[in-house]
């Protein structure tokens, strides 16, 4: 779709790539690096930036002659969030795990074709993964806490998730061909657990375990390093199993966060 079409889907195609725009420059990009980026004329970037300034998509920055995105984006962002997000006690579950397994933990649900991160836990002696942040999609194909979730899908939900998903290469260890992905998939099922090693990221992997709760599709897991990996995968395997328990209770109760 060309951004400079006529017509209102035109013209909104422009606003939201505006947005992504200065979203990618960072605080104080000027209107004319905008439309040198966009390859849009400058006096109708000026007009869809006045318009976002004033929706609180954008705000001016006067400080560095440039914008930068508004707060609003807080408020979409929040919205979507406050829809995936667990209640406090399976937080504290998580967070519980994190501590006791010295490893940075996650909760991911399935949301539509999507597998996103609801709820993560790490800190600076345990990271987190880059690239795995709440709210955000993560590639089922080529993560331990997708194929959780992905081994447990009907045919039909698989495939429809695969596609609009893709399973592009992330890493020379990622399975791309479906195939491949379907012979894992099947391992996962039996086993009843999910591995990771270096199929999303260089030096990194992870293990996790899906969580049947209520109709909710959604897994639990854990990531650190591939070094630490090779001598802690029993140790990390044996905590996941033991959480679950208790996360597909709270996640089975009322006011459980709506996923699927």
């Amino acid at each position: 779709m060309n951004p400079d079409e006529p017509g209102a889907g035109g013209s909104l195609r422009r606003a939201l790539r505006i947005v992504e725009a200065v979203a990618d420059a960072g605080d104080g990009v000027t209107a004319k690096a905008i439309a040198r980026r966009l390859s849009t004329p400058l006096p109708t970037v000026y007009r869809v930036l006045g318009t976002l300034v004033e929706e609180g998509y954008l705000v001016r920055l006067h400080a560095v002659r440039g914008y930068g995105l508004g707060y609003r984006v807080v408020d979409l962002y929040r919205g979507l969030t406050d829809q995936i997000v667990p209640p406090l006690a399976v937080r504290e579950l998580i967070g519980e795990l994190h501590s006791e397994i010295g490893a940075a933990t996650y909760l991911v649900v399935l949301r539509d074709t999507d597998v996103v991160v609801a709820h993560a836990d790490s800190c600076t002696a345990h990271p987190g993964v880059p690239g795995l942040r709440v709210g955000e999609p993560v590639p089922g194909h080529a993560t331990a806490l997708g194929k959780a979730v992905l081994a447990h899908l009907d045919p039909g939900r698989l495939a429809d998730v695969l596609t609009r998903s893709g399973t592009e290469a992330r890493t020379a260890h990622t399975m791309t061909e479906r195939r491949l992905i379907d012979r894992e998939l099947l391992r996962v099922r039996s086993a009843g657990v999910a591995v990771e090693v270096e199929e999303f990221r260089r030096g990194t992997a992870g293990i996790a375990l899906p969580l049947h709760a209520g109709g909710r599709v959604a897994a639990l897991g854990v990531s650190v390093s591939r070094a630490e990996f090779g001598t802690r995968r029993w140790e990390l395997e044996r905590a996941v199993r033991d959480a679950a328990g208790p996360l597909i209770r709270q996640l089975s109760g009322p006011g459980a966060a709506a996923s699927g």
